[in-house]
């Protein structure tokens, strides 16, 4: 029993001695030793940064999509690429708002829609005029939808667009363009040559991928007012009642859709649903496809500094011949010369690992300090602290198992014949 308990402590002494000995033969060969891990160091700083960078990046794009709502559904007009209306004119295929009456009864598991119509026009207040500002039409529920409430005044009412009045609301961008009071409700803008009452002022909200306004100015009217001014091209935006059922309710738009437009059995989707969600899930696995991908492109680097230690302690095997006789003839074990000189191999790529998360870190530092990149949330994962130095040791034992089996194989007597 006592036996027992001595085994593992004698172990523990053993691997500690060979420790401090590999370190000795380190500290005392510094240059050298820096220069052997240099692969290793370039090696896991590289995996680090580049990690840290689509980590970072994929961060920044799910707060991106968070932002516009991941149970967002969006609805355009589109040609079909076969079918009668292959070759259909725009006329053809667009919406008519009546096609979307009733939506919320007959799509249960749609939790809110609101029609969408645009223009480019100009807008003006006294002396100061915007050209080409993208004014919205929209209907209530685009409040719930968008998640944009007035800072100032009061949100559209279903009487504003049953009336299709002329009240309208811009963000704080658009006011201070045209120079209103901080609080402008109650001012009036012109928009294309006709008098708008300001009723509420929202936040400026900008948003990636093309889904939402850039920090520019924004000005929004009832839906029903720009349809009785301009005819606009009519697209719809609808939430599911929860992520889980934006399946379900693309399902039911598409049904109800093709009923209120009349199609055929045989007849194409004269229209598009995109749902926000999918291009979540499509952006998570290609961001797990590159991670993957540039991880193990770049691990070739520590292939290559594996390759550098195991030379190296092949040469310090070669030097230190006489010390592995003088060792094996005062008693020293096969394995003990082994494990020395696996642990110095062992350590030296352990301290490359260290210096190349080091410079990783330095690396993502840089990356977060470049503007408008979206690596401003680049970090080191911690999976990525453990992957660099599990892959430096797995380098260290991989490439230095053959010298330190050399050395333990060397015969005492011609050892210290060796000069």
């Amino acid at each position: 029993m006592t036996e027992l308990f001595a085994m593992p402590l004698r172990l523990l002494r053993l691997l500690a001695t060979s420790t401090v000995m590999a370190l000795d033969q380190i500290w005392a060969n510094k240059m050298r030793s820096v220069l052997t891990t240099l692969g290793i160091v370039i090696g896991v700083a590289s995996v680090v940064a580049v990690v840290s960078a689509l980590s970072g990046y994929r961060s920044y794009v799910l707060s991106e999509f968070e932002s516009i709502g991941t149970n967002k559904i969006f609805v355009f007009p589109n040609v079909p690429d076969e079918g009668r209306f292959k070759n259909a004119h725009w006329h053809q295929i667009r919406f008519e708002p009546e096609q979307f009456d009733d939506i919320l009864e007959h799509c249960p598991s749609v939790g809110a829609f609101t029609r969408v119509g645009n223009r480019n026009v100009d807008v003006a207040s006294g002396d100061r005029q915007l050209e080409g500002v993208n004014v919205q039409g929209v209907e209530p529920d685009w409040h719930e939808i968008e998640g944009r409430w007035p800072e100032y005044g009061r949100p559209f009412l279903y009487i504003d667009n049953a009336g299709a009045r002329p009240v309208c609301l811009i963000n704080d961008k658009a006011r201070d363009d045209l120079r209103l009071k901080r609080d402008p409700v109650g001012q009036s803008v012109t928009i294309e040559g006709r008098r708008f009452t300001v009723i509420g002022l929202v936040e400026t909200k900008t948003q990636a991928f093309g889904f939402g306004r850039s920090a520019s100015a924004e000005v929004y009217i009832p839906f029903n007012t720009a349809w009785r001014m301009w005819r606009p091209w009519v697209s719809g935006v609808a939430t599911s009642r929860s992520p889980e059922l934006s399946e379900d309710a693309r399902a039911e738009i598409r049904f109800f859709l093709r009923r209120t437009r009349e199609l055929r059995p045989d007849d194409p989707d004269t229209f598009l649903i995109e749902v926000v969600e999918q291009f979540l899930e499509i952006f998570k696995n290609v961001a797990n496809v590159a991670t993957t991908v540039a991880a193990c492109i770049v691990a070739i680097s520590l292939v290559v500094g594996g390759i550098g230690i195991m030379n190296i302690m092949l040469v310090s095997v070669s030097e230190r011949t006489r010390e592995i006789g003088l060792r094996k003839a005062v008693g020293a074990q096969p394995r003990v010369i082994l494990l020395q000189f696996l642990v110095e191999a062992v350590a030296l790529s352990a301290l490359g690992g260290a210096l190349g998360l080091a410079g990783g870190q330095v690396l993502v530092w840089i990356m977060q300090a470049i503007p408008k990149t979206g690596l401003d949330k680049a970090f080191i994962p911690l999976w990525a602290v453990w992957l660099a130095f599990g892959f430096s040791g797995a380098t260290g034992v991989a490439f230095g198992i053959f010298p330190a089996i050399k050395a333990s194989r060397k015969d005492p007597i011609e050892a210290l014949r060796h000069e």
